[in-house]
């Protein structure tokens, strides 16, 4: 059995996330301790008893999410003897996930892996005014007809791209509000079934995100970055790599680029993966697993239960 550990994105924060890890296991308190140390902020309070407005904020979300899947991996690592260079073939995470599946790996500490995604959600809410950016999800549309899309709005003005290509029929678009609107309904007339404004404070992964990804330069020439114990199959290319300022660039450019995930969880099998293990996350990107490659086996850590019964196949 060769396993990709894989961790979620923005999406997937919740009042009470993480709460059942802190109060079943040791490792996961610590984690949860060690990240509000590194932020300076009680994230931890805040993850477990909202408000939830300030949950949802970006510069919270992202380390909370990061934070709660990362307890579930200290926990294995503590608990059971989980070692990634041994029981996992690469790591992968969508958008702020990558920076989870490296510090899982041991690319960056914990606390870094904090300070910089703390770093990029407030630098991607700073990059464009609020009402001025939007991102639509593209339902039952392939991704040449909503590449197809996009390129058709932009030609009459503004910006619109694909920022996420999910899964089969799951197509995310971002840029200018009215581009993205004109996309939306040109993708109806090439077999969208639906064109589903999400409910995001910015227009993540395409050009006008360009700010950001500077600041994000300047964060992570930082922060050191250590071979990770998995390769990590970076978004933007859909291809692995161990290499510190690879990773760095990457990152760099994922702010502005495509989410390839589709693409990513196709290459799985050719480094020999057959089975997925979705760390936190409500098994959002297992569900996008099974779209993608129905003959992956998949596995969730949600709950004490899931980590108990996980630790048991190691």
């Amino acid at each position: 059995m060769t396993r990709a550990f894989i961790f979620p994105g923005q999406g997937s924060q919740a009042i009470g996330m993480g709460k059942l890890l802190a109060d079943s296991f040791a490792p996961a308190r610590e984690v949860f301790e060690e990240v509000d140390e590194a932020l300076q902020q009680k994230l931890s309070r805040l993850m477990w008893e909202g408000p939830e407005s300030d949950l949802m904020l970006t510069e919270n979300a992202q380390p909370a999410i990061m934070a709660a899947s990362f307890a579930v991996i200290r926990v294995l690592q503590r608990e059971a003897g989980l070692d990634l260079a041994k029981h996992a073939r690469l790591v992968a995470g969508h958008s702020l996930g990558e920076y989870t599946a490296l510090a899982a790996a041991g690319a960056f500490t914990l606390s870094d892996a904090a300070r910089l995604l703390k770093a990029r959600g407030r630098a991607m809410q700073d990059a464009v005014p609020v009402g001025e950016g939007a991102m639509s999800a593209l339902l039952g549309i392939e991704i040449e007809p909503a590449e197809q899309a996009a390129a058709e709005a932009t030609a009459q003005g503004g910006i619109c791209v694909v920022a996420n290509d999910n899964a089969p029929g799951q197509v995310v678009i971002s840029g200018s509000k009215a581009t993205v609107e004109r996309a939306g309904e040109i993708a109806k007339t090439k077999g969208a079934k639906r064109a589903m404004a999400l409910a995001v404070s910015a227009p993540f992964h395409c050009p006008l995100m360009q700010p950001a990804a500077d600041k994000m330069r300047e964060a992570l020439a930082q922060v050191t970055i250590r071979p990770p114990a998995a390769p990590v199959v970076a978004n933007v290319t859909a291809a692995e790599t161990g290499e510190p300022e690879a990773i760095r660039r990457l990152l760099v450019e994922q702010v502005t680029g495509r989410v390839r995930w589709r693409e990513s969880v196709l290459g799985f099998r050719q480094f020999g993966v057959d089975r997925t293990v979705e760390a936190g996350g409500n098994k959002v990107l297992t569900g996008m697993v099974k779209r993608i490659d129905r003959d992956l086996q998949t596995t969730t850590l949600d709950t004490p239960a899931d980590i108990e019964a996980f630790a048991k196949t190691l």
